[in-house]
C-alpha cells in the first residue's frame, strides 16, 4: 500500500535521521574502501551493487539497522503491510495465540469474523498513522449469552482495519439440553441477538460509545453449508441514532458444520412470529398500563398533575436507568425516581432503600448523594423537623426493571413522602406480571440478557503513580512559568494516602472514619509555626492533564498550588481504587506547608484547613 507523498518524505526523515546517529553512512564507507582493497581484483574497476549488499550483510550492517527501526523479521510477508496501522501502545505479538482456543466437539459454535469497514466518514481526512505514532483506536465489544469479547484496537480511519473472529458458544441452557449439541431446530428457537458496541479510544485514554448494534445471527441457519456473509450498517447514539457511522463486512459461520440446513423461508416465519409476538406483548400492556391510569385517577383527581411516566424518555432518565442498574447489579435495592426539581422542572433521580429502613437518593447527573428524612405535617410548628438537602420538590413514580409504582398519597412533596412502598395506600403497584411479560430478560426479541461484569483490568497502584508523576511535573512547570520554584515534602505526600481512602470508603457508605488521626498526623508532621492547607478532589477518569485543569479552576487549589512564601513544601497524592468494568475512583489532594510569622501563630501551632469535593467535569 503506497504512502501519501507527505508521509513518504516523513518516513524517509525519521529513516534518515535514524541513519546519521548510527553512523551508517561512515561505517559503509568503510566497508566499501575495505571491500575494494580486499576484494576487488587490479583489473575491476568497479564494485557492483549485489557485491556491496552482501559485505554490508556479511558484517551485520543490515541486521544492525533493522533492530534499531524495530522491524519485525519473522513473517515479514504477513506483518509489515498491516505495521503502519497498529497503534503504538498494543501489539499483535498474541494475535496467533488468541486464535487457539479448546473447543469442545460435543457443542455448537457461532463463528463471527469481522473483515473489515468502510464508509466512517468521521474519519475521510484522517492520516494514516505511522509506525511509532499515537492514535485514536476502535474496538468492537461483543456479548452473546452471558460470553463477553473484545477486538483488538485499530487505528480510527475511513476503512478501519478489522480483522477478528470470535468464537461464540450456541447451546440451551435448560436443564437436560445443556450436554447436548444443538441443531439447527434448536438453534432457530434462540432469540437472543449479538450485541455488537463500537467503542472509540482518543490518545489520551479518554472512551467514547461510538455505536450500538443487535445482530440478528440466525440468517446462517438458512444459508448453503452454514456459511453466510453480510453487511452491518452502524448507526449513531444519542442525538445521532439516525446517522450512519460506518459499516461492517461480517462472515458467519456455524462449527462443526450442520448436516441439514433450514430453508429461508423457515427461517422468515420464525422471526416474523417472534416479532408479532413482541408487538402483541406490547399492545396488551399497553391496554393495561391505561386502565392502571384510569384507576389511579380514581383515587384522586388531583392525580393528573403528578408526573406519573411509564414511558419515561431524555438525558437524565437515561443517566438514572444506568445508574440505576449499576446499583441493581451490586445488590442493592434500587429505583428510579420520577418528579420535579425546584421551580417544578421535571427530573429523574435514584433511589436505594436500606434493610434498616434508611432511603438514599442519588443524582444520577452528579454523583450526589442525599439521606432523606421525612418530616411530619401533622406537628407542631415549634417541633423541630429535618431540613432537607436534596434540590427535589414533588415525586410521582418509582421504578426498576420489575416495579412500578405511583405515588398516590394526599401530598407529592418529597419532604412529607414516606417511601413504605409495601404500603399499597401510599404506592400503587402495576401488575409485576405485567411488567415482566415486556421487560424480563428474554421477554421479547428486542430485550437481550443482562450482560455480565468483567474485573478490572487497571493496576490501581501503578496508575496511581503514574497519575501522580504526572501532576508532580505539571506543578512544577505551571509553578516554574509563574517564577517560583517547587520543593517537594515526600513525607507529607505519604500522610496523604488514609485519608485519601477514608474519603472513598465515606463517599461508598456515608460512614466517616479515621479524620481525628489524619488532623493529628499531619500536626506532628509540619513544624512549629507553619500552615498545612490541604485540598482533596476526586474524579472519575484517569487523565492526570485534564484534572489538574479542573484543580486550578477552584481558587482553594489554585492558592495551594501557587503558594508563595517562606520554608514553602508542597505536597500530592494520588489514589485510584478500582470497581468492575474497569470504572474507577481517582482521589487527588494536593497540600502545602508554609512558615508563618510568629504574630500571626500567636495560639495555634499549626492551622489545619481542608477542603473536599467532588469533580465529574
Amino acid at each position: 500500500m503506497s504512502l501519501p507523498p507527505e508521509k513518504a518524505s516523513e518516513l524517509k526523515q525519521l529513516i534518515h535521521q535514524q541513519l546519521s546517529k548510527m553512523d551508517v553512512h561512515g561505517r559503509i564507507r568503510e566497508i566499501l574502501a575495505e571491500t575494494i582493497r580486499e576484494e576487488l581484483t587490479p583489473d575491476q574497476q568497479q564494485l557492483s551493487t549485489e557485491d556491496l549488499i552482501k559485505a554490508l550483510r556479511h558484517r551485520g550492517i543490515i541486521d544492525d539497522v533493522m533492530k534499531e527501526l524495530n522491524f519485525v523479521t519473522d513473517n515479514v510477508d504477513q506483518e509489515l503491510p498491516s505495521s503502519p496501522k497498529q497503534p503504538v501502545c498494543f501489539t499483535d505479538k498474541q494475535s496467533t495465540l488468541l486464535k487457539k482456543t479448546n473447543i469442545d466437539p460435543t457443542r455448537r459454535y457461532l463463528y463471527l469474523q469481522v473483515l473489515g469497514g468502510k464508509a466512517f466518514l468521521e474519519h475521510l481526512q484522517e492520516p494514516e498513522p505511522l509506525p511509532g505514532q499515537v492514535c485514536s483506536t476502535f474496538t468492537l465489544c461483543l456479548h452473546f449469552r452471558n460470553q463477553r469479547f473484545r477486538s483488538k484496537p485499530v487505528p480510527c480511519a475511513c476503512e478501519p482495519d478489522f480483522h477478528d473472529g470470535f468464537l461464540l458458544e450456541v447451546h440451551r441452557e435448560s436443564l437436560g439440553d445443556g450436554t447436548r449439541m444443538a441443531d439447527s431446530t434448536t438453534m432457530l428457537s434462540i432469540s437472543d441477538p449479538v450485541h455488537m458496541v463500537l467503542i472509540k479510544t482518543d490518545i489520551f485514554g479518554e472512551t467514547t460509545l461510538v455505536a450500538s448494534y443487535f445482530l440478528e445471527w440466525r440468517s446462517v441457519l438458512g444459508s448453503e453449508n452454514g456459511v453466510t456473509n453480510l453487511t452491518v450498517e452502524l448507526m449513531g447514539v444519542g442525538t445521532e441514532s439516525k446517522v450512519s457511522v460506518g459499516i461492517l463486512n461480517m462472515k458467519l459461520e456455524m462449527y462443526p458444520p450442520l448436516s441439514q440446513t433450514l430453508s429461508q423461508e423457515v427461517v422468515n416465519t420464525q422471526l416474523a412470529l417472534e416479532r408479532q409476538k413482541t408487538a402483541e406483548k406490547e399492545r396488551l400492556f399497553l391496554v393495561y398500563a391505561k386502565q392502571w391510569w384510569r384507576e389511579y385517577l380514581q383515587i384522586r383527581p388531583s392525580h393528573n398533575s403528578r408526573l406519573v411516566k411509564i414511558f419515561a424518555q431524555g438525558d437524565c432518565e437515561d443517566h438514572a436507568n444506568l445508574l440505576c442498574s449499576l446499583l441493581l447489579g451490586y445488590g442493592l435495592e434500587a429505583f428510579v425516581c420520577v418528579g420535579t426539581k425546584a421551580k417544578g422542572v421535571p427530573h429523574a433521580w435514584v433511589m436505594t432503600c436500606g434493610t434498616d429502613g434508611t432511603i438514599t437518593f442519588w443524582e444520577s447527573l452528579t454523583g450526589h448523594r442525599y439521606i432523606h428524612k421525612s418530616t411530619n405535617p401533622d406537628e407542631p410548628p415549634v417541633a423541630e423537623q429535618p431540613k432537607p438537602l436534596y434540590p427535589y420538590r414533588t415525586i410521582g413514580c418509582v421504578f426498576n426493571h420489575q416495579m412500578f409504582l405511583g405515588n398516590c398519597q394526599p401530598s407529592d412533596s418529597v419532604e412529607v413522602c414516606v417511601f413504605d412502598l409495601n404500603d399499597e395506600s401510599k404506592w400503587k403497584p402495576m401488575s409485576e406480571e405485567a411488567i415482566k411479560s415486556v421487560c424480563a430478560p428474554g421477554a421479547t426479541t428486542s430485550l437481550p440478557p443482562f450482560p455480565p461484569l468483567c474485573a478490572s483490568t487497571i493496576d490501581a497502584s501503578v496508575t496511581s503513580n503514574e497519575i501522580e508523576m504526572q501532576l508532580r511535573v505539571l506543578v512544577s512547570e505551571h509553578r516554574k512559568d509563574l517564577g517560583l520554584t517547587t520543593v517537594w515534602e515526600d513525607q507529607l505526600s505519604y500522610l496523604l494516602s488514609p485519608a485519601l481512602a477514608s474519603y472513598e470508603f465515606e463517599r461508598t457508605t456515608s460512614i466517616s472514619a479515621g479524620n481525628e488521626e489524619f488532623q493529628d498526623a499531619i500536626r506532628r508532621a509540619v513544624p512549629d509555626g507553619h500552615t498545612f492547607k490541604g485540598f482533596p478532589i476526586h474524579f472519575v477518569y484517569r487523565n492526570a492533564r485534564r484534572a489538574f485543569a479542573t484543580c486550578l479552576r477552584s481558587p482553594f487549589c489554585e492558592e495551594i498550588i501557587c503558594c508563595r512564601g517562606d520554608q514553602v513544601r508542597l505536597a500530592v497524592r494520588v489514589r485510584v481504587f478500582t470497581y468492575p468494568e474497569s470504572a474507577c475512583a481517582v482521589w487527588i489532594m494536593f497540600a502545602s506547608s508554609s512558615w508563618v510569622p510568629s504574630s500571626e501563630n500567636t495560639f495555634f501551632l499549626s492551622y489545619f484547613i481542608m477542603m473536599k469535593t467532588s469533580a465529574y467535569m
